[in-house]
């Protein structure tokens, strides 16, 4: 009688260990939703970052997981209906490059877990309702803290002290987070004596002309704002800015290397490499309105030396010193 009975309990055992090994070991699915270019070579780096951490976290691609990409290139009418298609396919989790996927995904469900990985102002745009508790379906983590529109206008000054005028560019249509740095751009313009600029632009054409009035009236510079528009025209907007001699402060790492005199903002990549972490947590049990939206933690101060000198500016050795990466 024990033996039978240790045998039932062994069985039971068995198929309940069974039952828990292949919850762990079956494919999950995901999709990725990103108003960037999959040909960028910038993107190319942050996809490799996610997927290089979820391998680390035991989660192999084609083994246990598979992932649908849909990629807009900036075209926001293709990013809503790639939405559509990713809420369809009910993955386990959806990541959201930054803020307009973010949106347009929230359009789509409010039930399947949603990880962003570089939005601004999460609960302005309305994602979350508080950055430890942010409740619902999304959470993820966030580009900037505002005050950074304020010390770009300093590094501004810094590099360039004769600028008097300083225009802040952006598209409305992708940027619909702009009074987060716009407001404290503009209070620190005036603390320095410099005429704050708003450029909005949509186009290629209209950046150009934002970036030629600028240049016009002299004493101008520019500063890019973070924006799914600046980052696809960046090497537009950096060789406009070399052309018109106008000095510029740019948000991440990839303008001064694209031939941006400086760049001051967080790492990127780092935001992919965490998202991957939390998609692991969310696959293990978690919910995301229960995990906090997180602020980086890593910021590069990028300085390019050789623009520098084509545009007749001199860096501060202050700046210099901080600098993460110097370009010569």
């Amino acid at each position: 009688m024990k033996r039978r009975e240790f045998i039932t309990l062994l069985g039971s055992a068995v198929a309940a260990w069974s039952l828990a090994a292949y919850a762990q070991d079956r494919t999950r699915r995901l999709g990725m939703l990103s108003i960037y270019a999959e040909s960028d070579s910038e993107v190319q780096l942050w996809k490799g970052a996610f997927i290089s951490r979820l391998q680390e976290l035991g989660w192999t691609t084609g083994r246990n997981i598979l992932i649908d990409y849909r990629w807009c290139a900036g075209d926001l009418t293709m990013m809503q209906t790639y939405a559509k298609e990713l809420v369809a396919l009910q993955p386990d989790a959806i990541v959201a490059s930054n803020t307009p996927p973010t949106a347009a995904l929230l359009r789509e469900t409010r039930t399947i877990p949603i990880v962003f990985a570089t939005v601004t102002d999460p609960i302005g745009s309305g994602f979350v309702r508080s950055i430890a508790r942010p409740g619902g379906n999304v959470t993820g983590f966030y580009a900037l803290d505002p005050a950074m529109g304020g010390k770009w206008v300093e590094m501004l000054k810094e590099i360039a002290p004769r600028v008097t005028r300083a225009a802040l560019i952006f598209n409305p249509e992708t940027a619909t987070y702009s009074r987060y740095f716009s407001d404290p751009f503009e209070v620190a313009a005036r603390a320095s004596a410099i005429e704050p600029i708003m450029a909005a632009v949509r186009d290629a054409n209209e950046l150009k002309s934002a970036i030629e009035a600028v240049a016009h009236q002299g004493n101008g510079g520019l500063i890019a704002m973070p924006d799914t528009f600046t980052t696809h025209n960046r090497d537009l907007i950096v060789a406009l800015a070399a052309a018109h001699r106008l000095p510029a402060i740019y948000p991440f790492r990839f303008f001064g290397v694209a031939g941006g005199v400086v760049s001051y903002g967080p790492d990127e990549t780092e935001g992919y490499r965490n998202t991957a972490s939390y998609i692991d947590r969310i696959l293990r049990g978690e919910k995301p309105g229960d995990l906090p939206v997180q602020a980086p933690t890593k910021y590069q101060l990028v300085i390019n030396l050789k623009t520098a000198k084509l545009l007749g500016l001199t860096i501060p050795a202050t700046l210099l010193a901080t600098a993460t990466e110097i370009i010569e």
